[in-house]
């Protein structure tokens, strides 16, 4: 019997598959904890429709984000931030930082998408990858500098 999953079932596939399974263990299992639903026609061409309007968006997701990362490649970022003697940061400069800076400027990124290695502790400027979606990225340079300089 095929029936499409509604949820990840282990063994047999993930949510939104058409898998084909026993009737018995269908109908008394799957089909009775919600986890699938019997294959028919129409749900077949329903699954198909929303894996093709899926597949369009996630290429319109990489269109827009190869351009975000044409566009921010090579860009500097400038943040005055509050320093003691020698250059050193009271705090540190995080990805939040990068990311407000990066906002003011016009560029909405994410902070879980900068990548630092670890936080920026004293001033100068620093090279940061900013990672889109996988495989695409941009290295973005932050000018750190002191309130007073």
């Amino acid at each position: 019997m095929k029936v499409i999953l509604l949820k990840d079932v282990q063994g047999q596939g993930k949510a939104g598959q058409l898998v084909e399974v026993n009737e018995g263990y269908a109908r008394n299992f799957l089909i009775k904890k919600g986890m699938a639903e019997v294959a028919t026609a129409t749900k077949i061409n329903e699954l198909n429709q929303r894996k093709a309007s899926a597949e369009y968006h996630r290429q319109e997701d990489i269109k827009a984000m190869t351009a975000l990362a044409a566009e921010l490649k090579g860009k500097s970022f400038g943040l005055r931030i509050k320093v003691g003697q020698g250059g050193k940061v009271f705090g540190s400069v995080t990805a939040a930082n990068i990311a407000e800076a990066m906002a003011d400027a016009g560029y909405s990124v994410d902070k879980k998408k900068i990548a630092l290695a670890q936080p920026i502790k004293t001033t100068g400027d620093y090279e940061v990858e900013v990672k889109l979606l996988e495989g695409i990225s941009a290295k973005i340079k932050v000018l750190v500098r002191g309130e007073d300089e």
